[in-house]
C-alpha cells in the first residue's frame, strides 16, 4: 500500500507542468472545494478533489467486485474510500490501537490493514463516514495528515521494543522526528476534518516553509535501519538513514538517496531503483540532513511527467557526483563522504523475545496484512482481546506484522491460549515462505490494480509449500512479494520471488533479489498464468537442490546463474 491507488495523471499543459501541478497550486493550501463536495449529496468526489483528498490520508475508490452486476443493473459505480494512518515506525499504544480497532468495526468494513510502510489503512468506508473516521483517528492523538499525497509518507523505523538498547531507541525517536519535522503546516487539514475556523475565500495562504505553494513532485518515503537487521528495506526508500554505531549508540548516518519501486508497464524510461550513498551525517544533523534532500528534490523534480517525478529518476540522470554537488547548496554543513556501512541482517521479529527489562514482546503473522474475523479465524477479536487485557503498547513492521510489547513472563501460556482458541498459528507453525510472504491489497479497492494479489497469494503460497516440502526444502528462508500492478506496493523487485500483475490472471516473475533487501532481482518470464506459476516453480526448486552452492540461498542462486541459465530448466510451454 504505500503505492495504493496511485493515480498517475499524464497531462503535461502547455506550462511543462502536469495537471496535477496546476491542481496544487490552485488549491489554496490543499483546500479546493473538499469542503463543500463533503457537504454535498453525492457519493463521491471530483477528479481535483480526489488528487487533493490523497493530501489529508485519503483515496476515493470502487468496489471492483461489485462494478459488472452494477452495470447490468444500469448503475455506477459503488464508490467507498481508503483511510491511511500517519504512524512514525509504527508505534502505538494500547488505547490507541483499540480505538482504531472501533473505527473498523463503525465506520469501514470490519478490517484492519497493516501497510508495508508500517500503518495502518481502513477499506470500504462510504463518504458520508469519511470524516468520522478522519475525526476518531485524530481523537486518539494519530494523524491521517501526509499519509498521502505529493509529501513526505509515513516515515520507517525498526519496531523491535528493546529497553536496554539505544540504538533502536534512537531510531524510533528521529523517525518520529523527522516525521514531524517534514509535516505539511497547511490549516487545511484542521479546518476540513476537524471542525476548525475556516479561511475565508480572500484569507491568505498557508505558509508551508519546506514544501512551498506546490508541494513535492510526488511523494516521498523514508526510513531508518541498523545495518544487523534491514526489517525496514531502507534501500526501497526516497531517503534512507543507515545508522552508524560506536559502542551501541547511534552516532550519525549515511544518507541514501533514490530508492523506489514503481514503473510503468511498457515505458522503458520507468525503472525500480535502489538508493544510493550520498554523505554522512552526525546524528543531531538528521533534520537538516532530511530538510536539504527533501528541498533539492521539491526545486529540481520533474513537474512534468508524474511517472518520472520520483526523486529516483534525478539520481539517475545527474549521477552521484552531480546530485551531491547540488546538494552542498543545501546542507549547512560540509558534505561528508558516505562510510558505505554495510547491510548484514534482515529479521521478522515474529514470536517471543526478551525486551530487555524483564518483559517481552511478542510477534504475530499477519497474512498480508489482514486483520479480520472469518470463519474460525478470529485475528481482530484476539488481538483486541489481549491488548485490552494487558493495556499492552503495540508496534507494527513493514511486513505487515504486528508485535505485542510489555508482556509479562507469566503471560506467555495464556497469550498462546488466546491466539490458539481464536485459529491464530503461532510462528513456530508457519512455513518460511508465509513468514515472509507480502502482498498488496489489489482488487477489489486499488483502482490501478490489473490482476490479483491478496487473494491470489495464499494460493500460490499453498501450493508451493507442497513443492518444497516433497524437495526438503521447507526450511529454506524464501521470501515472496506479489503485487496487482507495477507500482510495487510491497516492494516486489526486491525480493526472491517477485509477482507483478500483468493482466488479469497473468503475472510478471522475477527472480535474484536478496532476503536483505540490498539487490533488486530481474525479470525471469512475463505473462505467467497463475496457475503454472507453481509447475514452472518445481523445475527450478528441483536445480537449486541439486546445484546450490554452500549455504546459498534461493536468491542467490538465480542471481548467480542468471536468466538465460534458467530459462532453460523450464519446459518449452514455460520459457
Amino acid at each position: 500500500m504505500a503505492n495504493e491507488n496511485e493515480t498517475v495523471v499524464d497531462e503535461a499543459p502547455e506550462s511543462g507542468r502536469s495537471a496535477v501541478e496546476i491542481i496544487k497550486e490552485n488549491s489554496r493550501s490543499l483546500r479546493g472545494t473538499l469542503s463543500l463536495e463533503l457537504a454535498g449529496a453525492d457519493d463521491h468526489f471530483s477528479d481535483d478533489s480526489k488528487q487533493l483528498l490523497k493530501f489529508h490520508g485519503s483515496y476515493q475508490q470502487e468496489d471492483r467486485d461489485a462494478r459488472k452486476n452494477r452495470r447490468s443493473e444500469g448503475l455506477g459505480k459503488h464508490y467507498m474510500f481508503m483511510v491511511r494512518g500517519r504512524i512514525p515506525g509504527g508505534k502505538m499504544t494500547a488505547k490507541q490501537y483499540l480505538a482504531l480497532d472501533q473505527l473498523a468495526e463503525s465506520h469501514a468494513n470490519g478490517t484492519i490493514r497493516l501497510t508495508s510502510r508500517q500503518s495502518i489503512q481502513f477499506h470500504g468506508i462510504l463518504k458520508n463516514n469519511l470524516k468520522g473516521v478522519i475525526a476518531g483517528i485524530n481523537e486518539c492523538m494519530l494523524s491521517t495528515l501526509s499519509a498521502c499525497g505529493d509529501v513526505n509518507r509515513n516515515v520507517m523505523a525498526c519496531p523491535v521494543p528493546m529497553k536496554n538498547d539505544k540504538v533502536h531507541q534512537t531510531l524510533q525517536d528521529d523517525a518520529y522526528a523527522i516525521a514531524m519535522h517534514l509535516a505539511p503546516q497547511s490549516t487545511a487539514y484542521h479546518e476540513i476534518w476537524l471542525n476548525g475556523k475556516s479561511m475565508s475565500e480572500t484569507a491568505k495562504e498557508d505558509f508551508e516553509p519546506i514544501y512551498g505553494k506546490l508541494y513535492l513532485p510526488r511523494k516521498f518515503k523514508i526510513g531508518l535501519t541498523a545495518p544487523h537487521d534491514n526489517c525496514i528495506d531502507v534501500f526501497s526508500q526516497d531517503l534512507g538513514f543507515v545508522a552508524d554505531i560506536k559502542n551501541g549508540e547511534v552516532v550519525g548516518y549515511d544518507l541514501l538517496v533514490g530508492g523506489g519501486m514503481g514503473k510503468t508497464h511498457g515505458k522503458a524510461t520507468t525503472f525500480p531503483h535502489l538508493s544510493i550513498p550520498i554523505c554522512y551525517v552526525p546524528r543531531e544533523d538528521v533534520l537538516k540532513g532530511s530538510e536539504a534532500v527533501i528541498t533539492l528534490y521539491r526545486d529540481h523534480g520533474n513537474r512534468a511527467d508524474r511517472k518520472r517525478a520520483r526523486i529516483k529518476y534525478l539520481v539517475a540522470d545527474w549521477g552521484v557526483e552531480k546530485f551531491r554537488e547540488v546538494l552542498k547548496g543545501y546542507l549547512t554543513k560540509p558534505l561528508v563522504l558516505p562510510k558505505n556501512i554495510q547491510i548484514t541482517g534482515y529479521e521478522t521479529h515474529l514470536g517471543w523475545h526478551a525486551q530487555g527489562d524483564g518483559k517481552f514482546f511478542y510477534g504475530v503473522s499477519v497474512a498480508s496484512g489482514r486483520i479480520k474475523d472469518e470463519g474460525d479465524f478470529k485475528l481482530r477479536t484476539a488481538l483486541r482481546t489481549i491488548i485490552t487485557k494487558f493495556d499492552t503498547e503495540v508496534r507494527l513492521t513493514a511486513i505487515q506484522d504486528i508485535l505485542i510489547c510489555d508482556l509479562p513472563e507469566s503471560a506467555k501460556q495464556e497469550i498462546e491460549a488466546i491466539l490458539n482458541s481464536h485459529g491464530v498459528k503461532k510462528p513456530q507453525d508457519l512455513s518460511n515462505i508465509q513468514k515472509y510472504s507480502l502482498a498488496c491489497p489489489a482488487i477489489p479497492t486499488c483502482g490501478l490494480a490489473i490482476s490479483e494479489s491478496e487473494r491470489a497469494l495464499p494460493g500460490v503460497i499453498d501450493e508451493m509449500e507442497v513443492v518444497l516440502n516433497e524437495l526438503d526444502l521447507a526450511n529454506e528462508i524464501i521470501n515472496i512479494r506479489m503485487t496487482g500492478c507495477p507500482n510495487g506496493c510491497v516492494r516486489p523487485y526486491q525480493s526472491e520471488i517477485g509477482f507483478v500483475g500483468r493482466s488479469g490472471e497473468k503475472y510478471m516473475v522475477f527472480v535474484g533479489g536478496h532476503v536483505n533487501g540490498t539487490r533488486l532481482n530481474f525479470m525471469l518470464k512475463d505473462l505467467v498464468l497463475k496457475s503454472d506459476i507453481v509447475p514452472m516453480f518445481r523445475h527450478l526448486f528441483v536445480d537449486f537442490k541439486g546445484k546450490r552452492a554452500q549455504g546459498e540461498t534461493f536468491g542467490d542462486y538465480c542471481n548467480r546463474l542468471g536468466k538465460d541459465y534458467l530459462l532453460t530448466l523450464l519446459p518449452a510451454k514455460a520459457s
